[in-house]
């Protein structure tokens, strides 16, 4: 399995008022690192999944629009390595 640049698989979901996919998708793409993305959703719950080496700055701002949850952060490193956790 070949490893990309971006350590992290980040998935969360976001509830809020007015949420738009493509503005979500504009910012992330524009002000995040990383690779992969994909959002789903409404305008009051969206899911994203995105690749990153900073997926604090991720959840940061998705703070800023609403509430998130389900928060998934997994180090692909460690699972290509055959590491637990």
């Amino acid at each position: 399995m070949e490893l990309g640049d971006y350590r992290y698989d980040t998935q969360l979901l976001l509830e809020g008022t007015d949420l738009n996919e493509d503005m979500l998708s504009d910012y992330i793409l524009s002000h995040f690192d990383g690779d992969c993305l994909l959002i789903v959703g409404d305008d009051t719950l969206i899911k994203i999944h995105f690749h990153t080496n900073e997926p604090w700055l991720v959840l940061s701002y998705c703070a800023t629009l609403g509430e998130i949850f389900d928060i998934v952060i997994e180090d692909m490193f460690r699972q290509a390595a055959g590491k637990k956790g």
